[in-house]
């Protein structure tokens, strides 16, 4: 019963890693794709390019969906604190 238990709050808490990182990695991914094919086409190859982009990306997914990465952080925060006596 409490190997069940683990593996479900295992795959609980890296489902909602996932879900909760999954925004910011697919828009640098995004961005840094079209980035290196810009480079590509126009055989600028300086490293520092590709680094202003990404963060520009990553600091504007964080203020569009930061606040519910946030609010799915603390919920799920909070279910697993309130449901420990339960696991007694």
């Amino acid at each position: 019963m409490r190997a069940d238990l683990a593996l479900q709050l295992l795959a609980d808490l890296l489902w909602n890693a996932l879900l909760i990182a999954a925004p910011l990695l697919a828009a640098t991914l995004v961005v840094g794709l079209l980035v290196s094919v810009v480079q590509v086409v126009t055989q600028i190859q300086e490293a520092s390019l590709t680094f202003i982009p990404k963060i520009v990306a990553a600091v504007v997914v964080l203020v569009v969906c930061g606040p519910w990465m946030l609010k799915r952080l603390v919920g799920y925060s909070a279910n697993l604190i309130a449901s420990i006596p339960l696991y007694f």
